[in-house]
């Protein structure tokens, strides 16, 4: 479990990981050493498992988005799922769920030819019994800031 000050460099990094030990210890009240400590730490017992860019769909062109329940056949571990969506640039978020499709996964698409070539592509994979999807038309509400499962609002 992490304590509130830890909860708070990883909120700062999720936000923006480019962001340095000195800035970050300004808004938490440490010492950029301080937090490199404990970054280190964060790193070494798993919590923060890596680095990455987020890319904005829309900068790619890719205005469409979709979501697609994927049915698989048989029992299809989820690793097999993962492995077989990684693939694909168009999938921003894939996750397995209750119910009775075994994963939903968000895609995003210049248009709507591309989405449909990218469903093809899913419903093609071998574990891919069928898929079904919706488009959506307008986003309400999102909360959660790059996958890092931590709430953009707390």
């Amino acid at each position: 479990m992490l304590n509130e000050l830890d909860e708070r460099i990883v909120r700062a990094l999720a936000e923006d990981a480019r962001r340095s030990y000195a800035d970050i210890g300004q808004t938490v009240g440490l010492s950029a050493p301080a937090v490199k400590r404990r970054v280190d730490r964060l790193r070494a017992t798993g919590v923060i498992t890596g680095f990455t860019v987020r890319v904005d769909p829309a900068a790619l062109g890719w205005a469409t988005e979709g979501l697609v329940e994927v049915y698989c056949r048989g029992n299809t571990s989820p690793e097999t799922i993962r492995r077989g969506l990684e693939r694909y640039p168009e999938v921003v978020s894939a996750s397995t769920v209750t119910g009775e499709a075994d994963a939903v996964v968000q895609v995003f698409a210049a248009d709507m030819r591309h989405f449909e070539q990218v469903l093809e592509r899913i419903a093609g994979e071998p574990f891919v019994e069928r898929t079904k999807s919706v488009l959506v038309l307008s986003p309400l509400l999102r909360r959660f800031s790059g996958g890092s499962g931590l709430p953009s609002t707390v």
